[in-house]
């Protein structure tokens, strides 16, 4: 399909079906962090049009629900309440101005010096490993259920073809749904109490996010792994646009408007939103690259977060079924880590690559604790600092690397 001679209808289907690619994922992150989904995809929405006007409406990019932010949000909110993780959300928004920023006056090397693979690798890494634990303690509630669900989606992404390859976490979902309903473990009441039509609660409530430093800086390092996401996701849409999106409208523009996409998901509630690489598989297949198709798509996603009985609809479904579909979302992340490691050839017979990436993980999966008066840091954003800092110190061994360098080219 040539965009040329794409109609407008043409557009909108395909818009409408290229958001059903990006839904699964935008809201079973509000599913699973305690945030309202209809929020999400208004926030997705509005942030991909925010991303859209920043970008000259040049770049083909959907932004949605970013699976990152899952533990961090889950630990920030327990420490100081939903409230106060909303306005550290906000902090995400300032590394995205910061990167921007840097990007514009140093270009891209300034990335790769503060973020090089032997960083990035196992952070995401850590991403994955660090949510196992709520995969199965969900999957658990009932394990048929969430095996249904489990294999659903396994199936549909090694045996389906097409645009149905796309949606795992969709079919997975509405399989096990129709399981549950059957065995009489979905309770439908607030589906036919909720009014059709129904602004997200936190649009409908509107109330300004409570400002506090220590969730704001708790989160601020959590947002190196999607800093690097948006890149590596902007160089694809690129190569399957056949485009130079990099120079044109150019990286910082694109950091910018991810940056106030995200503001303006911690002002509305809603989860921090990140490009999502779904989508740009769907371009990918359909060879349908027009910005307008996207900005359809976002549009889809507001009118789909005002329909009440969709919002009531997506908090029935049973935790099993999310939890079993959790199983295999987040060791595909964690495996993503994996594969940015092997794929940038980082030797680990390097004694410094080895001390980077045990460090981080051994911090990360130990769960450990730095503490200083009441600020707190732990988790992905302790690991991800201290990954930075030892890249940025640790001196480099020149006889290993010259040997690791022989091996790679051999």
């Amino acid at each position: 399909m040539n965009e040329i001679r794409l109609t407008p209808m043409r557009k909108g289907i395909v818009g409408v079906q290229f958001l059903f690619v990006a839904f699964g994922a935008t809201v079973l992150v509000p599913l699973l962090v305690g945030l309202d989904p209809a929020t999400a995809l208004f926030t997705a929405g509005i942030g991909t049009f925010i991303f859209h006007l920043v970008t000259k409406g040049k770049v083909p990019i959907f932004l949605g629900s970013s699976f990152a932010f899952i533990a961090p949000i889950i630990a920030a909110s327990k420490q100081w309440g939903m409230p106060g993780t909303l306005a550290g959300i906000t902090g995400v928004a300032l590394v995205y101005f910061i990167m921007s920023g840097l990007i514009k006056w140093q270009g891209r090397r300034v990335l790769d010096r503060l973020f090089p693979p032997i960083v990035i690798g196992p952070v995401i890494i850590l991403i994955g490993l660090t949510l196992s634990g709520s995969a199965v303690n969900m999957a658990k509630e009932n394990w048929l259920l969430a095996m249904i669900s489990l294999l659903t989606a396994i199936l549909v992404l090694t045996l389906g073809k097409g645009l149905i390859k796309l949606v795992p976490v969709v079919c997975g979902i509405i399989v096990g749904y129709i399981v549950a309903l059957c065995m009489g473990l979905v309770d439908v009441s607030g589906v036919a109490a909720a009014p059709w039509f129904a602004l997200p609660p936190s649009i409908a409530h509107f109330q300004l996010p409570q400002f506090a430093w220590e969730p704001l800086v708790y989160m601020i390092p959590v947002a190196i792994a999607p800093v690097i996401e948006h890149i590596g996701d902007v160089y694809v849409v690129s190569a399957v646009a056949r485009k130079d999106f990099v120079k044109d409208p150019g990286l910082h523009r694109t950091m910018l408007g991810d940056g106030l996409a995200c503001l303006a998901a911690a002002f509305f509630g809603g989860p921090p939103v990140t490009t999502y690489s779904e989508v740009t598989g769907a371009m990918s297949i359909t060879k349908i690259t027009h910005p307008q198709v996207i900005r359809i798509a976002a549009l889809t996603a507001i009118v789909f977060s005002v329909i009440g009985k969709l919002s009531a609809l997506l908090q029935s479904i049973p935790q099993a079924v999310l939890g079993g579909i959790m199983l295999m979302l987040f060791g595909t992340i964690a495996s993503v880590g994996i594969q940015n490691l092997v794929q940038h050839r980082v030797d680990l017979n390097v004694t410094r690559n080895i001390i980077i990436i045990s460090v981080t993980l051994t911090l990360g999966i130990g769960g450990a604790v730095w503490s200083y008066g009441d600020f707190t840091l732990s988790g992905i954003g302790l690991s991800a600092v201290v990954g930075v800092v030892l890249n940025l110190i640790l001196p480099h061994n020149k006889e290993e690397e010259l040997e690791s360098f022989k091996r790679n080219n051999n």
